[in-house]
């Protein structure tokens, strides 16, 4: 039986696998997230959203790992969709993962979520004050048609709940902290306690120290024979500054210091694969960290 199998059996057990809304392979880099969840997704007919936080830029395929090739004919989200240069956060990826989720569901597929940043899949799984006002689909039509004045000053206008905070910089925001206040205002006696948005099953891949060592050693190599010094060079061909690069990872921050000549060859490799077995370890010291927050991950040797 091999290991995805035993995986799958292990989400049908007890027929939990209908009542989750997620299932999240999670792991540090180069731990084989990607091959579960290709495996899983065939196997349900699911459908993979990445939550990786530098796989959304587009023209950053080598430096970023996102092995495209091993999704096959498995739709995948979240990936190449924001131009290098740009600046994406979590309050983005919340927004783009509901989006991607209600496609997904939608079509009456399975959502799997795969990727090693973990502050952005705890963000899908923390409580949240309000998350159960139920949407009013009507009324959200209706506003989506005013511009981000109109809800400012509207939202402006409103008194809110001590716990209430609104992000007046997204559209879609607003949009929804108006509707929750407006649902309040006909419902003034209900009491929340926080839920999270989404319900999930956590599978960690956790590779023996050993094993995942000698796996960011061999894949490192393996990129730089691909080509990753000269996407480096493409992106900064394409207007992209050295303090660009810095901003977007390991891979393109030492790449950069050789290609300036702050480093040797050797120098910048044998700093950089140093450098992402830290961040691996870094990797997993959060994972347990998302563990004492209380998110239960089944780990996966």
């Amino acid at each position: 039986m091999t290991d995805t199998t035993k995986v799958t059996e292990f989400l049908r057990a007890g027929r939990q696998l209908p009542s989750e809304d997620l299932i999240i392979v999670l792991g540090p880099t180069a731990s084989g997230k990607t091959r579960l969840a290709v495996e899983l997704a065939k196997i349900l007919d699911a459908e993979i959203v990445s939550a990786d936080s530098r796989q959304v830029y587009r023209h950053m395929d080598i430096g970023t790992g996102k092995d495209i090739h091993e999704y096959g004919e498995v739709p995948y989200h979240l990936i190449d969709i924001v131009q290098p240069g740009e600046k994406y956060n979590v309050t983005r990826f919340l927004e783009d993962f509901e989006e991607a989720y209600c496609d997904i569901r939608s079509r009456g597929k399975t959502v799997i979520v795969c990727g090693g940043t973990g502050f952005y899949i705890q963000a899908l799984l923390e409580p949240r004050p309000y998350a159960q006002v139920p949407v009013d689909l009507a009324r959200r039509t209706e506003m989506e048609t005013m511009d981000k004045g109109t809800l400012k000053r509207m939202l402006e206008k409103r008194s809110l709940p001590e716990d209430f905070a609104i992000d007046f910089s997204s559209k879609k925001r607003m949009v929804r902290a108006l509707e929750i206040l407006e649902w309040l205002d006909n419902h003034p006696q209900t009491k929340f306690s926080p839920q999270p948005v989404y319900s999930a099953k956590v599978l960690g891949i956790a590779p023996d120290l050993e094993t995942r060592r000698r796996r960011i050693s061999t894949r490192l190599y393996k990129r730089l024979e691909n080509g990753m010094i000269d996407e480096v060079k493409s992106l900064l061909q394409s207007g992209l500054t050295y303090e660009d690069l810095e901003y977007y990872g390991l891979e393109y921050k030492y790449i950069s210091y050789y290609l300036q000549g702050k480093a040797t060859y050797d120098e910048f490799l044998r700093k950089l694969e140093t450098e992402i077995h830290r961040y691996a370890k870094r990797q997993m010291t959060y994972f347990r960290k998302m563990e004492k927050d209380g998110i239960a991950i089944h780990w996966i040797n």
